[in-house]
Order: structure tokens, then C-alpha cells, then sequence
């Protein structure tokens, strides 16, 4: 009987711990990401799509750190550059990542999420009602700080086609592992920018939503 319930509760305690995002020092760890399966190119290609109708289940953790690498992770270690594009190698883009849990920055260099904010501000990310239920919607925002020696129309034009550089990876990851998603345009970006605590060199290019398709 005692050994009955003592499977009971390891079995309740690992699904407990599966449930969520383990966080340490306002940090998740992120596991290695999984570089190998999938679709062929050619047929994630065809069948890359926007949808706005998401189930409210939660990515796992394997499939959070999948998707994250695979929309600007570190694919080169020894000169720290990226699977996306960036104009001139400046990395502007920052991926702010808005959970249940609460907002998370993407760190590429060590494959980590830092701590933002302990809200659940996905309904803010957008100006549709699916935002708020999804469970992923990632920020885009440019550090323009970072983009030395660009003028303003450059640094206009460059993070906008950094940002799409990045969402295509999404779509094509999704397409390719049978998830859902979108990018979005309609943002109130000051309300957001506010509530992320981003500086004035900061600016939300776009949002993009992920989850599991509707059931």
C-alpha cells in the first residue's frame, strides 16, 4: 500500500513538473535543442500557413527550445551567428517571448530565457481575441542602439527585414512540426513597449503566435 501510493505521487510530481517551465534565478534552461527529423523543405514550404484559431495547450519545453533555435539560434558557435540573417551582423533583433507564465527575453548565446515580467501579458501582444488564449506569442523588437553607423531609414528598413527573416523560420518550423501560427502587424506598441519596460532605443517591429491548431 505505501509503495502504491509513493508511485501515485512521483507519477503526480512529474506531471506537475511537465506541466510548466522550471525557472532558477529568473532564468529557464533551456534544453539542447533537437536538430535532426522534421519535414523536407520542400514540403514545409508547401504547406506554410497563417491561422488565427489555436488550442490553449502549452508547448513543452523541448518544443519551445526547437522552435526558439530554429528562429535565431546560434547555428555557428565559434562566431556566435545565427540561423536567421542579420544586416551587417548588427543582431538587433531581440525575441521577447510572452508565456502564461510570464514575458521571457531569448537569449541566443546560451540558449536561455531570461525573466521580463511575472504578468501573463499575452492579450496585450495584439489586438485579436486568439492572442490571448494562445499559449505563445513572441515580440520582435529592435535594439537600434545596436545598429551602428545605419541612418534612421536604414535602421527603419533593415530591422523590418531582420524581423521577417526570423518569422519565416518560425512558419517553416511550425509547418514542419504541425504547428500553428501567424505574424501580426496590429500591436499597440507603446501600451506593449510600457509594459515590457523598453527603452526609447527599443522598438516592437512585430508579433508572431504559436501553439498547437485548434481541435
Amino acid at each position: 500500500m505505501i509503495r502504491y501510493i509513493y508511485i501515485c505521487v512521483t507519477v503526480c510530481l512529474i506531471a506537475l513538473s511537465s506541466a510548466g517551465y522550471a525557472e532558477e534565478g529568473g532564468m529557464i534552461k533551456l534544453p539542447a535543442p533537437v536538430m535532426a527529423g522534421g519535414k523536407p523543405l520542400m514540403q514545409a514550404l508547401k504547406e506554410r500557413h497563417s491561422t488565427r484559431e489555436f488550442s490553449p495547450r502549452a508547448l513543452s519545453n523541448q518544443v519551445l527550445s526547437n522552435l526558439l533555435w530554429a528562429a535565431a539560434g546560434v547555428n555557428r558557435p565559434e562566431s556566435g551567428k545565427r540561423t536567421a540573417p542579420s544586416a551587417r551582423d548588427w543582431r538587433e533583433i531581440d525575441i521577447y517571448v510572452t508565456l502564461r507564465e510570464g514575458v521571457y527575453r531569448y537569449d541566443a548565446n546560451d540558449h536561455v530565457l531570461l525573466r521580463v515580467s511575472k504578468e501573463d501579458l499575452r492579450a496585450s501582444t495584439g489586438q485579436q481575441e486568439f492572442v490571448g488564449h494562445a499559449p505563445l506569442n513572441l515580440v520582435y523588437v529592435a535594439d537600434l542602439t545596436r545598429m551602428e553607423g545605419a541612418s534612421p531609414e536604414q535602421k527603419n528598413l533593415y530591422s523590418a527585414a531582420d524581423t521577417g527573416f526570423i518569422a519565416q523560420n518560425v512558419y517553416l518550423f511550425c509547418a514542419s512540426e504541425g504547428l500553428a501560427t501567424v505574424v501580426r502587424g496590429s500591436v499597440d506598441r507603446e501600451a506593449l513597449a510600457a509594459m515590457l519596460g523598453l527603452g526609447k532605443h527599443q522598438r516592437i517591429i512585430l508579433a508572431q503566435t504559436v501553439g498547437y491548431p485548434a481541435e
